[in-house]
C-alpha cells in the first residue's frame, strides 16, 4: 500500500469532518483497492451524522474508485433508505455503476437505479456512464431517455446523460442531442455539441 494511502486511512477516523473529507477525497483520486474495506468502514459511521453530507458524498465517490463488487450490496440498501442525503444518492449511482463495471453487470445496474425512480441516483448512474465512457446497448439507451426525456429541460438530470451520448448511436440519440443543444441549460448545449461531435469533453464530477 502506498504511503499517501496510509495516511489517507489513518485520516478517515479524525475528528474533524474537513480533514476525513479531504482523506477520502485523496482516495477517490489514488483508486487504491486496499483502502475499499477502511473506506466502507467509515461510510457506514458517517452516514449517521446528517450534517457531514459533502464528507458523506466524498467517501461515497471514493468506495466507487476503491471498493470492490462486495460492497454493492451495502450501497444498494443506503440509497433506498429514507433518511439517506440527496448528495449520498447522486455519489451511490456512481459508486453502483463502477463497481458493478468491474463485474461487467452494469447494465443491470443502471437498470436498477432507473427502476428506483430517484432522479439523484439516476444522475448519479449515468455521471459513472460518462466518466468511464460506457457504450451502452439501444434498449437501455432508450430506458435512459426516457427517464430523462420525463423531466422538463431545465433539470440538471440531462447533463451526464448528453456527455455519455458522445459514443452512443441511433436516431433517438441524435434526436436527444438535437434538443438539448436547443435546450435552456448552457452546461447541457455545451455537452450536447461536444458530444454530437464525438467528443466527450473535459467534464469531471464535484
Amino acid at each position: 500500500m502506498a504511503l499517501d494511502a496510509v495516511q489517507a486511512i489513518s485520516q478517515l477516523q479524525d475528528r474533524s469532518s474537513a480533514k476525513r473529507r479531504s482523506a477520502a477525497k485523496r482516495l477517490r483520486k489514488l483508486g487504491d483497492p486496499s483502502a475499499g474495506a477502511a473506506l466502507l468502514e467509515a461510510l457506514k459511521n458517517e452516514v449517521r451524522d446528517t450534517r457531514t453530507w459533502e464528507t458523506q458524498y466524498q467517501m461515497t465517490m471514493a468506495l466507487g474508485t476503491c471498493g470492490s463488487p462486495s460492497d454493492l450490496s451495502y450501497l444498494r440498501d443506503l440509497v433506498l433508505q429514507r433518511e439517506t442525503l440527496h448528495a449520498v444518492h447522486t455519489a451511490g449511482g456512481d459508486a453502483i455503476v463502477r463497481l458493478s463495471y468491474m463485474e461487467h453487470s452494469h447494465t443491470e445496474a443502471i437498470r436498477w437505479c432507473l427502476s428506483t425512480d430517484s432522479e439523484p441516483l439516476v444522475g448519479g448512474a449515468l455521471q459513472a456512464v460518462a466518466m468511464l465512457r460506457l457504450v451502452l446497448d439501444q434498449e437501455t439507451v432508450t430506458n435512459v431517455l426516457d427517464f430523462v426525456e420525463a423531466r422538463s429541460p431545465h433539470d440538471g438530470i440531462y447533463f451526464w446523460p448528453a456527455v455519455a451520448a458522445a459514443g452512443w448511436t441511433g436516431q433517438r440519440v441524435h434526436d436527444f442531442l438535437t434538443a438539448c443543444v436547443s435546450g435552456p441549460r448552457s452546461d447541457v448545449v455545451e455537452a450536447a455539441t461536444n458530444s454530437l461531435a464525438g467528443n466527450y469533453g473535459t467534464y469531471r464530477p464535484l
